[in-house]
């Protein structure tokens, strides 16, 4: 087909845009179209046997149908050919005649239903060339593209022989550029090219490039061949893909990363030493040996990225302020002005020794244990210290931990290794000087898998954790810039060597007046807060809110009280949805069962009236202090005592004790005896004979219990108490029901100070009681430490000897 037989150019003719497909005159290809424009562009051409231009869009552009988005150059040719296809698709067969330009705007034809665009379209006339010059480079195409052949076998034998036999020097580039592998836009720059030399030059080059590729991915199907006997698919598949990255200069994901891991071990040499240096070295230089597939390989990896995540050299920048500490501890906590003082007082030698650039040592590095009942502020006092110090806060609890691995870090050997909670701790507060809370250090457990108390020593130490070694890391870390504080709740559970490197500040029982004012300042601010109540909306009325704390909690600190709060809003929140709500509750004494529920306990521990052989001791406990009664009684026997109540050795040799102080007592009538109670046997009832008061323990068995008898008890506290219960059975004297009592009681009658004094006043305090005896020791010693609102509600006595504690017991 002849452009001859066509109407002569410039003429006006449809355009087509195709976008996946470039085409050359002289070819012959299928085409499919799936816009309406460019389908009834080719309908018209075929009614009217008219020529389309068919061209592209530029980069970026597809699909686009303005004129500044479409290539000017493109295929003038004829639709040998059309078939509409079951989806909507229409096929042509398009032959191409001869390379034209636009020449004119586009305009939009509207013909019937039909719709597309045409333009005014010049043809591009081959221009004229250097006959000699072109024949040499075709000549060095052809051998090129021969060479090529033989390394692509994806070029027909056939249409190498006609681009061989053919002169037109246009033609052949032609038909070797639908050859070649072409970006749209690098096949687009070629074919607009009109200097047949320039065309020329470009497809030598683009053949060359074709055959360097060609040539690499046969080195490496070479060198990847000899390793397919030794491997499977996947191994040969990952070293094919090296090889391609090796050959074409790209850095695999392995080499940037072990690029930048010594990029990172350089970054640390400054701020570690140089043994850490060294192993952190090793360690890296043994991983680039290693095959990335291997066991070990993997396990190096993950130790590097665990010591290229501690925070080496880096530590808080704020200022150490006293007056920022005392400020945070008052707004978060109420009353605990000892613990308070006491923190401050140490923060104060710091900021000193700051502010006159010396170094401190020994006593510097003291660790500080807050020790106390739950639920009276420990950790809160910790948090507190954290947020004035502006240092990240990391909590590792201790309760039941009984794998010394999980704080010394496990050895590479093992699978899973990782390092210990103190190294992990560092990570997650991203500064070597955090302040980390050793939580319940008295609950640490100890099994066959070490005893964590032991680690403990050297990390609490201040002269060792200068050089703390996990077993991870394997190299030393410096601790010495943490601040530690433990907490504990019973301090006698901490092994001796461990005690010994802390200093126990005691955060003691919260008095019902201290809780009163804790719940109206934060408790119940809180707590409306988090139930998305308002202020206005809820009121606890102080008399409701005291009965709540004396009759609905019994605890040491204020978590059970919180937990009634709660309760309290969550009705209030209920009672506001109500549709006979008037937006306000308003909780009094009397809406109390309502809103908690029944009492749990009640208001005094204390009896009513005086009873004969049932004394009010004071005892401490892990939780608080609490009013341990004592009950005697005497039976017809021999002397014996029998001793219940789940009683530990320490409290019945001080029962054993007791009765034998009573015993001196009676004889030696300091302690009078009704001679009248003592049993008699028929002969000494006819004799006349006076009988001794000594008879009175002689003749009776006495019974001492304890009451709650499923909870064990022990401890030398409780010897007066005992004594007085004995005294009163056996003299049949009442005991004052409003007294209560410690000490520690001595085979001579001298009473002996006791510890936990503070929680076992609050006990009393809360339980009633108006008078309380106490060792003279303690009332010397202790007495300043006991609330105002305990000293002015009880009557506190010192006593000395037993004889002053019967004095002021017995009626």
């Amino acid at each position: 087909m002849q452009l001859s037989n066509y109407e002569p150019f410039p003429t006006q003719i449809p355009i087509v845009i195709e976008d996946r497909l470039f085409l050359y005159p002289f070819m012959i290809s299928p085409i499919f179209l799936t816009k309406k424009e460019d389908i009834d562009a080719v309908t018209y051409a075929m009614e009217k046997n008219s020529l389309i231009l068919l061209t592209t869009t530029k980069e970026g552009f597809e699909g686009s149908r303005l004129e500044e988005d479409i290539h000017p150059v493109g295929v003038i040719g004829s639709v040998m050919r059309k078939v509409n296809l079951p989806d909507g698709r229409v096929k042509i067969l398009f032959q191409g005649l001869a390379k034209g330009t636009i020449d004119s705007p586009l305009e939009t034809m509207e013909i019937e239903e039909s719709l597309f665009q045409s333009t005014l379209v010049r043809l591009i006339e081959q221009a004229p060339y250097d006959a000699l010059k072109t024949q040499a480079l075709v000549g060095v195409l052809n051998e090129k593209l021969k060479q090529l052949s033989k390394v692509n076998k994806n070029i027909p034998a056939d249409l190498l022989k006609t681009i061989t036999e053919t002169d037109n020097p246009y033609r052949i580039v032609d038909l070797v550029s639908s050859l070649l592998k072409l970006a749209k836009a690098d096949a687009y720059e070629m074919y607009a090219q009109n200097d047949i030399e320039t065309r020329l030059m470009q497809v030598i080059d683009i053949i060359i490039s074709e055959m360097e590729s060609a040539r690499v991915e046969r080195e490496i199907r070479s060198k990847v061949h000899t390793k397919i006997e030794q491997t499977n698919k996947e191994y040969f598949l990952k070293e094919q893909i090296k090889e391609i990255n090796k050959e074409l200069g790209v850095d695999a994901q392995r080499e940037e990363e072990i690029a930048e891991f010594r990029e990172k071990v350089e970054a640390l040499k400054e701020h570690v030493e140089e043994e850490t240096y060294k192993e952190i070295t090793k360690q890296l230089n043994r991983f680039t040996r290693m095959h990335p597939d291997s066991a070990d390989a993997s396990q190096i990896q993950s130790y590097l990225e665990w010591i290229f995540e501690l925070p080496f050299g880096k530590v808080t920048k704020k200022g150490l302020k006293v007056s920022e500490v005392q400020e945070a501890l008052d707004n978060d906590h109420f009353s605990l002005e000892k613990p308070k003082e006491r923190i401050v007082e140490f923060f104060s030698v710091r900021e000193l020794a700051k502010r006159r650039e010396i170094t401190l040592e020994g006593n510097a590095g003291t660790i500080l244990c807050f020790s106390g009942p739950p639920g009276v502020g420990k950790t809160s006092l910790a948090n507190s210290i954290a947020k004035a110090l502006g240092r990240p806060l990391v909590r590792i609890a201790l309760g039941g931990l009984e794998d010394v691995n999980e704080l010394r870090g496990h050895r590479r050997t093992y699978v899973g290794a990782m390092p210990g909670r103190l190294v992990q701790g560092l990570i997650s507060a991203k500064s070597m000087d955090p302040v980390i809370v050793l939580d319940e250090i008295d609950k640490v457990g100890r099994s066959n898998r070490g005893d964590p108390t032991a680690a403990l020593l050297e990390i609490l130490d201040p002269e060792q954790n200068k050089e703390y070694r996990d077993h991870y890391l394997n190299f030393n870390i410096d601790l010495s810039k943490a601040i530690f504080i433990a907490t504990a709740n019973d301090v006698g559970q901490i092994p001796a060597p461990l005690r010994d490197r802390m200093e126990f500040i005691s955060v003691s029982s919260y008095t019902p007046g201290e809780k009163f004012e804790i719940a109206k300042q934060y408790l119940i601010p809180q707590e409306l807060k988090k139930h998305a109540l308002q202020s206005e909306e809820v009121e606890i009325t102080d008399k409701a809110l005291k009965l709540l704390i004396d009759e609905y909690t019994r605890e040491p600190g204020v978590r059970g009280l919180r937990r009634k709060i709660a309760g309290l809003m969550r009705k209030s929140a209920l009672k506001l949805l109500s549709e006979d709500s008037s937006g306000k509750v308003k909780i009094k004494i009397k809406d109390l069962p309502e809103f908690a529920d029944k009492k749990v306990f009640e208001a005094s521990a204390i009896d009513e009236k005086p009873l004969m052989g049932v004394v009010n001791g004071l005892a401490w406990t892990a939780v608080g202090g609490d009013v341990l009664k004592i009950e005697a009684i005497k039976l017809r026997g021999k002397g014996a005592v029998k001793l219940t109540g789940s009683l530990g050795d320490v409290m019945k040799e001080s029962a054993h004790i007791a009765f034998s102080v009573v015993k001196i007592l009676v004889d030696n009538n300091m302690l009078q005896v009704n001679k009248a109670i003592i049993p008699l046997n028929l002969k000494e009832k006819e004799s006349v004979e006076n009988i001794d008061r000594s008879e009175v323990y002689k003749r009776f068995d006495l019974h001492i219990h304890v009451p709650e008898g499923a909870t064990p008890k022990d401890g030398p506290s409780a010897g007066i108490t005992m004594a007085v219960a004995i005294a009163s059975i056996l003299s049949e004297k009442k005991v004052d029901n409003k007294v209560a009592m410690t000490g520690e009681l001595t085979l001579t009658g001298k009473v002996l100070p006791i510890g936990g004094l503070k929680e076992k006043l609050i006990a009393a305090y809360k339980s009633g009681v108006t008078k309380a005896l106490i060792p003279d020791k303690n009332y010397e010693r202790d007495l300043e430490d006991i609330p105002d609102e305990v000293r002015e509600a009880i009557e506190i006595i010192p006593v000395s000897v037993i004889d002053e504690v019967l004095a002021e017991a017995l009626i």
